[in-house]
């Protein structure tokens, strides 16, 4: 067994300090700042009475996501992507998996001929990304259609990661456990406990069915307290 002591000191099975703000924009519909730890993402949803060209006539609504990167989010600046032209593959990759999670949160036929766009900025950047953005996105969206009636919403989306770092189980892993994983899996489900997406893989060595099943066990279980955090900042 490792002697691998986490670098904040929180138990294996534990969650960062999870906080979540709503209502922090002057403008835009829906907002929330969500904090994983020292990873940190505002996410502002803007609700309009329009789709896409090709839901037009179809009577049902669409849900997006962007996601960036601040140039100070990380350690050393980066470059703005817009300078370089276009969003970076990563970028690119994880818009759409913030997307794909957020649509399955909404009764697209209940939203009507409406668009909600997610944008996702992340403030600071301490492993996790992603999965806090899928979590702060939904609040945001949800805080963005809390006046469409009926509501569009059918159930919670939240998202975190879990893997094996020097061959110990671990909940939510910050930046330092995340660069020396074994094994690191992010898990997006929702408030039925079921799976909406799952993306793994074996930094260190492969790692079998059986631990995948505690892996996944373990996500499952940090993704009820994420939802307990959302519906809280909700009400």
């Amino acid at each position: 067994m490792s002697n691998f002591k986490r670098p904040d000191g929180r138990a294996n099975d534990a969650l960062r300090p999870i906080t979540i703000e709503v209502g922090v924009s002057k403008f835009a519909e829906g907002s929330a700042r969500v904090s994983f730890g020292d990873t940190q993402v505002l996410c502002l949803a803007t609700l309009q009475d329009s789709v896409p060209r090709h839901l037009e006539g179809k009577d049902q609504g669409w849900v997006t996501a962007e996601y960036a990167m601040l140039p100070r989010s990380t350690p050393e600046r980066s470059q703005r992507e817009s300078i370089a032209g276009r969003p970076g593959g990563r970028t690119f990759e994880i818009q759409r998996l913030v997307g794909r999670a957020l649509r399955t949160a909404v009764d697209l036929k209940a939203l009507g001929s409406r668009s909600v766009i997610v944008d996702c900025e992340v403030i600071q950047a301490d492993g996790g990304t992603r999965t806090a953005a899928i979590t702060g996105g939904y609040v945001a969206l949800a805080h963005a259609v809390r006046k469409v009636t009926p509501s569009p919403l059918r159930r919670n989306v939240a998202a975190v990661s879990a893997g094996f770092v020097r061959g110990e189980l671990m909940l939510d892993l910050a930046y330092a456990e995340d660069s020396i994983a074994d094994a690191d899996v992010n898990v997006v489900a929702n408030s039925d406990g079921q799976l909406i997406e799952v993306q793994g893989t074996a930094e260190g060595k492969p790692f079998s069915k059986a631990d995948f099943d505690q892996v996944l066990d373990l996500a499952l279980r940090g993704i009820v307290q994420l939802i307990e955090a959302q519906r809280a900042a909700l009400r």
